[in-house]
């Protein structure tokens, strides 16, 4: 019951931060998004959200990216699949400043396995314990594909993002601005990102991401609680019924 109620939970959680990141309008906006959303058993759920000259540039997928072009949901899914990646998911696919855009959701029973998908490739993914009671997920983003997408209409300020969700109380973290100080800010919902200019990813320029958290899941810890306080109000209820019915015997005697 409270594994099924962690699930819901969990897809409450995730739908919340998708309509809270559509609806503000000052968000930023990435050229292309790597997700992660971690369990602290290991497994993991990558969302790319990308330009489909992004991912020709990034990570060198055949794809037509022209704005009348025969690519649709179907051709990204097959792609991804021969690429060796366990797609659960693909979106529609919809235009953002004159470029078509999709969104791939991709899982992995163990987020060590995730390189055996090819548009993940460029990165390493580990998930060790540090202490009795603590967790060290690390990340190096490599060089990217290298390829051509020909001729796009980007500005040359385009930013590339990698979000980690995070599922326990966050200990430590290196997240960095652009212009290289140590970022502090923790989203919602136990957020971080990286974030890098187009530019900087297209050339290769290394990625470090290393975040330091608790083993014990947050959401687990909260629903552990509910269930505490429910069987305490539920047996504070049944000891004031036995003290009312016992006061009851003792006028009738």
């Amino acid at each position: 019951m409270i594994v099924r109620c962690a699930r819901l939970a969990a897809c409450a959680v995730f739908a919340a931060v998708v309509s809270a990141a559509c609806a503000n309008p000052f968000a930023p906006t990435y050229e292309y998004e790597e997700q992660v959303y971690l369990s602290v058993d290991g497994s993991a759920t990558v969302v790319i959200d990308s330009s489909l000259a992004a991912l020709v540039a990034l990570r060198g997928l055949s794809i037509d990216r022209s704005a009348s072009g025969a690519t649709d949901r179907d051709t990204i899914q097959r792609l991804f699949a021969a690429a060796g990646c366990a797609v659960e998911n693909v979106s529609r696919i919809w235009t953002r400043s004159g470029r078509r855009f999709v969104q791939v959701r991709i899982a992995a029973a163990d987020v060590k396995q995730l390189p055996s998908c090819a548009p993940l490739a460029w990165s390493s993914y580990g998930l060790a314990p540090i202490d009795d009671d603590g967790l060290r997920y690390q990340q190096l983003v490599g060089a990217a594909a290298g390829a051509d997408p020909g001729v796009v209409n980007w500005r040359g300020d385009e930013l590339v993002a990698f979000k980690l969700h995070l599922p326990s109380r966050i200990r430590w973290h290196n997240v960095k601005l652009l212009d290289g100080t140590t970022n502090g800010e923790i989203e919602r919902g136990n957020i971080l990102t990286w974030v890098q200019t187009l530019k900087a990813r297209r050339a290769g320029t290394p990625l470090e991401i290393a975040v330091e958290m608790d083993q014990t899941s947050i959401l687990n810890t909260t629903l552990w609680v509910f269930a505490g306080a429910f069987a305490a109000a539920v047996g504070a209820l049944v000891l004031i019924i036995w003290l009312v019915i016992r006061k009851g015997r003792r006028t009738t005697l």
